[in-house]
């Protein structure tokens, strides 16, 4: 038994042991302190972390935000539908209001289908859906030139599979920037 302990110990020491890289410990390691040096000559004393704070200054984009209903890029549509479902009705809103603030900005609607029914009736589909979605924008006050469709049909699904659960994430609208 003690042999098996130090023939594990040895083949342990010689895994975590060896290194062509090792640090010889009489020769020092340099080490520079830059937290005093700014090569804008600017003082950091007031500086934030990246996204700490909502302000626009802070360089945070609100679609970065995983709390925000931005965050939803995906809206799913029930078979054979283009109707919004109701909870997704808050993240079409949020979106056409960051629009409508951000009249520059542009965004694609990628309508798709799943599997079922033929190539062309679900090309119209998708369309109908990203249509539905744009048509809900454009009354929320959105700009018809700062959306963009395309209809994928069954063409890309996000799920492979030839199931109700895989149909259900096929049928969908993604929302790009």
């Amino acid at each position: 038994m003690f042999m098996r302990f130090l023939l594990v110990m040895s083949l342990t020491g010689l895994l975590f042991g060896c290194s062509s890289d090792k640090v010889k410990e009489d020769q020092p390691v340099a080490v520079e302190d830059l937290s005093s040096q700014r090569t804008d000559g600017s003082d950091d004393s007031n500086a934030q972390a990246y996204g700490a704070d909502d302000s626009s200054t802070s360089g945070f984009s609100q679609l970065d935000d995983p709390q925000s209903p931005l965050s939803v890029r995906v809206i799913y549509f029930e078979y054979d539908s283009s109707e919004i479902k109701a909870e997704y009705r808050a993240a079409v809103e949020a979106h056409a209001a960051y629009l409508t603030q951000n009249s520059g900005t542009t965004v694609t609607l990628e309508g798709h289908a799943d599997e079922r029914g033929s190539r062309e009736y679900n090309l119209a589909l998708g369309e109908r859906r990203a249509q539905s979605v744009k048509q809900q924008m454009m009354l929320l006050g959105v700009s018809s030139s700062q959306i963009r469709l395309v209809s994928y049909g069954e063409e890309r699904p996000a799920v492979d599979g030839h199931d109700e659960s895989s149909w259900e994430q096929n049928r969908r609208v993604e929302i790009l920037y």
